[in-house]
């Protein structure tokens, strides 16, 4: 049971779910790994890069991959190079990090359209251990695409950003994340702020340059060095938002390009916690109409577990204690995806019983902690690229006083979520660059948007406002009336033939398409 549930997790942290006419995928089909133009990336409009040709003359010196720390090596046919970028891009001619790459090799390669970039969300998702991972779900696209991706700046191999070593991140579990006194609510706090100083002390030098927009820039450089005329991409969740940054830096670069389980680009961060506490409130109740409860009735159930747990911890097979704050997250990660359905009613069913075994094990997984206590870095990335971005800071108070708007919203997630506003960056030591991103793509090909009813990560809603927001003529929408975070791993035959038809032939959906 354990293997299924870290393997829900996996897919978790991954994402972390007509009319036709013709589409320009921006490669000729024969895939001669040439890239256009006079040797210097492809954009010719606004965002085009002037890099040194140290960079943009590299070619990848593909090797075996290794595996990497904790985990087996990808397996047959995977490839894997390093791509030097620019630690900052006002300075192109200084310091350089290493961008990790992955890649498999199109299948079919007298077919090969190019290479098909990935990311797979977070942020701070490895796609050089993510890929492999999920690669089953994409064998028909490598017949024709070399499978690519990579480990964003600040995140694992590529200068992966490092705050907190076991022992600190087991202490720091044992904070209270939805504070009920004035005593935890300072710890809370303190706790953020202390994160901040973390990675300032032992990542500082990398902290101002894991912005989102940089990571774009990367992947143009690396469109480039693989030989692309433009970015063909299939991005998750965060991914989606990296997307869109890119299509609006680089308009004129953008290929066939897919985004599912769609981040809302006008929200701030307080708007993002409003709507993740909107998707997983809806999410739950799904569930609980799933198994014969009364939606209402079923939320004061959890609500009142989560109380008596907060008062007294569980206990469980392995001698640790499930609080409050575990046991949410417990609850969150089986959310994700409705084949994990049936093991948060065994978690709840054994926490009612008395035993806190199921939903401290699904914890672990979503917090990237092993059965000897050894953590992974993923938190750690997820929040530098999130700070770098955020130009909004929440105080206490300011946090405080959304608890109850939030709580009316989903008393289970509310107060974990407004919280969250506040002890996100709480101190951060580096600037956010904006309130939201922008990515606006104007004479951008057309890029194909996939939003899913029950998504509890990425509410549904989020899809509408990408699609406007990349502007008229390149956000095309296509529904996917299910449950889960992603749609094209979801297993709809509709969406996959969509998605396929688009990225494989260029057939573009007719704009507001729906799948049940």
């Amino acid at each position: 049971m354990l293997d299924k549930i870290r393997a829900g997790a996996a897919a978790a942290a991954l994402l972390l779910a007509g009319t036709l006419v013709a589409c320009d995928s921006g490669s000729d089909g024969a895939g001669d790994g040439k890239p256009g133009g006079d040797g210097s990336p492809a954009a010719a409009g606004p965002g085009s890069q002037d890099l040194p040709a140290a960079l943009t003359g590299q070619k990848p010196d593909w090797g075996r991959c290794e595996a990497p720390e904790g985990g087996e090596a990808p397996g047959s046919g995977w490839e894997c190079s390093t791509i030097r970028v620019p630690l900052d891009y006002d300075k192109p001619e200084g310091e350089t990090i290493g961008i990790a790459v992955i890649r498999k090799k199109a299948t079919d390669p007298g077919k090969r359209i190019g290479s098909l970039l990935f990311n797979f969300g977070g942020p701070g998702g490895s796609g050089v251990s993510g890929l492999p991972s999920s690669a089953s779900s994409f064998t028909k696209l490598n017949s024709r695409y070399d499978l690519v991706s990579f480990d964003p700046r600040g995140v694992s191999a590529s200068a992966g950003v490092r705050c907190r070593d076991d022992k600190e991140m087991e202490t720091a579990a044992e904070i209270d994340l939805t504070p009920d006194t004035a005593a935890e609510e300072q710890a809370y706090m303190a706790d953020g702020a202390d994160f901040g100083r973390d990675c300032e002390r032992r990542s500082g030098k990398l902290l101002p340059h894991v912005s989102t927009s940089n990571a774009a820039r990367d992947m143009d450089l690396m469109r480039h060095v693989l030989g692309d005329r433009k970015l063909n991409y299939l991005g998750f969740s965060y991914g989606t938002e990296l997307g869109g940054v890119y299509a609006h830096h680089f308009p004129g670069n953008v290929g066939r390009v897919v985004l599912d389980a769609v981040v809302d680009p006008t929200a701030d961060a307080v708007g993002h916690a409003r709507n993740q506490t909107t998707g997983f409130q809806r999410a739950l109740e799904n569930y609980l109409k799933s198994t014969g409860q009364d939606p209402e009735q079923g939320t004061e159930k959890i609500v009142r577990l989560l109380e008596r747990i907060d008062k007294k911890p569980l206990p469980t097979s392995s001698g640790r204690e499930l609080g409050e704050s575990s046991a949410l997250t417990g609850i969150v990660l089986p959310l994700y995806s409705k084949e994990s359905w049936t093991y948060l009613t065994q978690g709840l069913e054994e926490a009612e019983n008395g035993s806190g075994d199921l939903l401290l094990a699904m914890a672990d997984s979503y917090n990237d902690r092993d059965e000897k206590g050894h953590y992974g870095t993923q938190s750690h990335s997820q929040r530098a690229i999130s700070c770098a971005d955020a130009r909004q800071r929440p105080t206490r108070a300011e946090a405080k006083a959304l608890v109850p708007e939030f709580r009316e919203i989903s008393p289970v997630f509310g107060p974990f979520l407004a919280w969250d506003t506040a002890g996100w960056c709480a101190d951060w030591p580096v600037a956010g660059e904006g309130d939201d991103p922008e990515v606006s793509a104007p004479g951008a090909d057309p890029i194909l948007v996939v939003g899913t009813t029950g998504d509890p990560a990425t509410p549904y809603e989020g899809a509408r406002k990408m699609a406007e927001e990349l502007g008229e003529g390149v956000g095309v929408r296509l529904t996917f009336e299910g449950e889960g975070h992603g749609a094209y791993t979801a297993g709809n035959s509709c969406v996959t033939s969509t998605v396929d038809a688009y990225l494989l032939n260029g057939r573009v959906p007719k704009d507001g398409k729906t799948c049940s």
